[in-house]
This record gives structure tokens, sequence and C-alpha cells, in this order.
């Protein structure tokens, strides 16, 4: 009998995993665990927080992070990284800007060879960096990236979703997606690892925009042209990375921008709303126990369109105002009195 190769057992072991690690207990963690858990794999939910593992654990609720939902009553919460250490395969979802801190404490406590998803979405402010090239730098196993429109909520209550799960190594991500996805839980296969984050970390800044002109009363036609022209800027920034066109124009780019505008559901566009209505960023992030990382994100994005030449209009406006300081209305007034340029530009 012919062996198999190292490569077609790998791909068979993952398809047969059965232990999932997720670190991160917000609302996309706990849902991501919640969803793992119900498929029938031995799920681990890694917080920080004693209190959202003790209410995990004892009353099958996160009450901090995703009140108000049962979790399954196998799912299992720890604020130990060495209980991950026999998991198939780890799902990060810590918020972007702690995802480097995350990796460094998590790469002694878990095998080698388990594939690494990441589930949180933005950029490194302080580098530029994709978080894959975080992931990379900090831990030497296979990388992906899942990302698509999803509200927590929706999904931990098993409503059907649909989300992009890229890995380089295309084999690999199919037999990831054969072990995670379930009729209402739907991953769909990808290579641009690249794209499969340029959406996921710029329409955040565009749901704030979003939500700025709903917060200022400007109709649903604007909104409808912030969704659309702001579609523009992130295939422009995701083109000077290398990402592919059909990832952006896919589920985790014009799906994720999609659904992320449409609803203040989205941290990030009831920031933005609660801007456009006259409110300080510092005072709406004080209440917040959640992260909008849109208002981190532009940050970095902002500098990089600048440094590259990328036009971004949009990004640039929500930066004058969440960073500078400017007014709401006056900057949308000046986008409005921008020159007239081709749809295609």
């Amino acid at each position: 009998m012919k062996r198999p190769t190292a490569h077609a057992a790998n791909s068979q072991k993952t398809h047969a995993l059965q232990n999932v690690g997720v670190v991160g207990a917000g609302a996309w963690g706990t849902a991501l665990a919640n969803m793992t858990a119900l498929s029938g794999k031995n799920t681990v939910i890694w917080a920080r927080e004693d209190d959202v593992v003790t209410a995990i654990n004892k009353t099958h609720e996160n009450t901090v992070f995703l009140s108000g939902h049962t979790l399954h009553k196998d799912l299992r919460a720890t604020t130990d990284m060495a209980s991950l250490n026999m998991s198939d395969v780890i799902l990060i979802v810590s918020p972007a800007q702690h995802l480097r801190t995350a990796a460094k404490a998590l790469k002694q406590h878990i095998n080698p060879a388990a594939p690494i998803l990441i589930c949180s979405k933005g950029i490194e402010v302080s580098t530029g960096k994709f978080m894959s090239d975080v992931l990379s730098e900090e831990i030497s196993n296979p990388v992906g990236v899942l990302s698509g429109p999803t509200f927590a909520a929706e999904v931990v209550q098993n409503l059907p979703c649909a989300l992009t799960l890229a890995v380089a190594d295309e084999n690999l991500a199919l037999s990831l997606v054969r072990s995670l996805g379930m009729p209402n839980f739907r991953p769909y296969t990808s290579t641009d690892i690249i794209g499969a984050q340029v959406g996921g970390a710029i329409k955040n800044i565009l749901a704030i925009a979003t939500g700025i002109v709903v917060g200022l009363g400007l109709g649903e036609n604007a909104r409808a042209a912030v969704i659309t022209r702001g579609l523009a800027e992130i295939v422009r920034f995701g083109l000077a990375f290398g990402a592919k066109r059909e990832t952006l124009m896919g589920l985790s780019g014009l799906g994720d921008l999609m659904l992320t505008c449409s609803s203040t559901q989205s941290r990030n566009m009831s920031l933005g709303k609660a801007i456009g209505e006259g409110r300080s960023l510092s005072d709406i992030m004080q209440e917040r126990n959640s992260v909008a990382e849109g208002a981190h994100t532009v940050d970095i994005v902002y500098k990089t369109s600048k440094d590259r030449g990328i036009s971004m209009p949009i990004v640039c406006a929500v930066y004058k105002i969440l960073k500078e300081g400017q007014d709401a209305q006056k900057v949308t007034n000046d986008l409005l009195s921008r020159p007239f340029i081709k749809e295609a530009d």
C-alpha cells in the first residue's frame, strides 16, 4: 500500500479535527466558540476576565460581552492558555491591536502544526502590518483568515451566515471548511489572505462614515453613496497590496461592508451615528466595554494611503473628524464639494 504523503496525512488529520481552541471571549469569539461546540467539537475558549469564564462555565452565558444568549452546555471557558494545548485548530479573536500580545502568550502552549485562523479585523497601528504578518512573526503555525458579514448576536442564535476562509494552502483551506462548516455557518475557500483582511479592516472605518451620515440626518441616498464610493476605496487599497479584486467584491469585502454599514448593531456604525449627533469620541469610548476597531484602524489606513498615494477621501474625512477633532458637518460639506470625476477613478 502506498504511504500517504505528509501533506495528505496533514489534510486528513485537519479534516478530522475534534478539538477547537478560541482565543478571545468578546462577542464574536463567544459566538464562534458556541458554533463549533454546536457542531460537536470539543471547544475551549480562553478569556482574560475571570467573571466571563465563571459566567460561561456556570450559567452558559457570556453576561459581559454577549448577554441574553444561552451558550452550548459543553462549551468550556478558561483563563489558562495551557488548556488550549490539545487544540487541532485555533481561532484567534483578540482585538487587532492586541493580537501580537496574544500570539506571544499563545505560542508556548499549542501544537506547532495546528492551523491558526485570524478572526480579528484590523491593521496593526504601530507597524502598519496586516494581522497575518503580525501572527507569522510571532508563531510558525499555518495561518489563515476567517472573515465575512456576520453579527455575533445572529451567529450565536444559529441563524444562517456565509464567510470567507482564506489559507495559502488550498487543500488545507478545503479541509478546514469541511471540518468547521455547517448548514447555517458556510465558509467559502480562498487563497487570498491579504484580500480577506483588507475588506474587514477598512469597512469598519466606512461604517463610522455611514453612521456619521445617519447621525447628521443626510438620508438613505447619502448612505448608499458612502457605501458604494467606500467600496472603491477598499478596492484601491487592496489592489495596492496585491489583493484580488474578486475577493474584495466577495463576502469578506463587499458583503461585510454592506452589513456593517446597514445597522447600528455594528459598533462602528453606532459610534459614527453618535458622533454625527454631536457627541465626542472620548465620551462614547468611555461608555463601552467593546472595541470599535475602525477608530484605531483609521490612523494607519490614513497614513498608508497618504504614503502610497492611494485616493481615499472618505477615510480621510473620518480621520479628520476622529483624530483632528474637525466638525463633522463641515468635513462632510468639504467632501461633497470635491471636484467631479469619472466613476471608475
